[in-house]
């Protein structure tokens, strides 16, 4: 098998602490029930994440784009249970500063749509105060 990108070994590590805490379902929109076996979980992580070798190339890539797609939107159960915007952000409650820095779980649909990029700053005025 392959060495595991990074983006693939982060997705692996969410779907493990989603089976760690009892969220992580199986079978289509989690109509299987809760995962209790290890191994299961560890097979689920894999195909998520793209690095199953029982998956083709262009299969695996389509798995790993459809949850990075599902983290970037907040779809996770990791997400849906904690409340974070994204995977990664620190603390329980924090949310992005994409999302305004505002409580995920309740306003990440609200913010979805109306986030802003930050303004680059304006090195030129520092430069004719010297």
């Amino acid at each position: 098998m392959a060495k595991t990108s990074m983006s693939q070994r982060k997705t692996m590590g969410r779907v493990m602490h989603e089976y760690a805490h009892g969220e992580l379902k199986s079978g289509p929109r989690g109509k299987g029930g809760k995962v209790r076996s290890r191994r299961q979980a560890i097979a689920i992580a894999l195909e998520e994440a793209g690095a199953s070798k029982y998956e083709s190339k262009a299969k695996n890539r389509r798995n790993l784009a459809r949850s990075k797609a599902k983290e970037a939107t907040g779809r996770t159960a990791q997400q849906e249970t904690e409340g974070k915007a994204r995977v990664g952000a620190r603390g329980k409650r924090e949310s992005s500063r994409a999302m305004g820095g505002q409580n995920a779980k309740t306003n990440a649909k609200t913010n979805a749509k109306t986030t802003t990029r930050r303004s680059p700053r304006r090195r030129t005025a520092r430069r004719a105060s010297r």
